[in-house]
């Protein structure tokens, strides 16, 4: 009758560090920071756009971004980055791409 655990189906997909390093090299490729603009000054990967998830002006930044781009997105562990992705895609968005462990476990450069 009542299923509480129900959960939704994602409609983005978790990357590993390397999957998502290969993908955000792509031209059509867009990185998103959604880690606080204080988190994102102490380190980002090189050629991210910082979109606070928490701010109040997140729903109106990501609404006017093409919907035909492949949005790569990061926070500090893949929490918020994955809330930040459903959002995405409950406004359209088909090619969204979580870092699933964030930025804590990227062995690559942070500039």
């Amino acid at each position: 009758m009542f299923n509480f655990f129900r959960t939704q189906p994602k409609n983005y997909t978790d990357l590993n560090s390397e999957d998502f390093k290969k993908g955000m090299t792509a031209t059509e490729a867009v990185l998103i920071d959604v880690r606080s603009a204080g988190e994102f000054q102490s380190g980002k990967i090189k050629g991210a756009r910082n979109i606070e998830i928490t701010s109040g002006t997140f729903m109106n930044q990501v609404q006017n971004l093409p919907k035909d781009k492949k949005y790569y997105l990061y926070c500090r562990s893949g929490n918020r980055s994955g809330q930040a992705c459903a959002i995405m895609a409950n406004q359209g968005f088909e090619n969204l791409y979580n870092l699933e462990d964030g930025i804590m476990s990227w062995p690559y450069d942070i500039v």
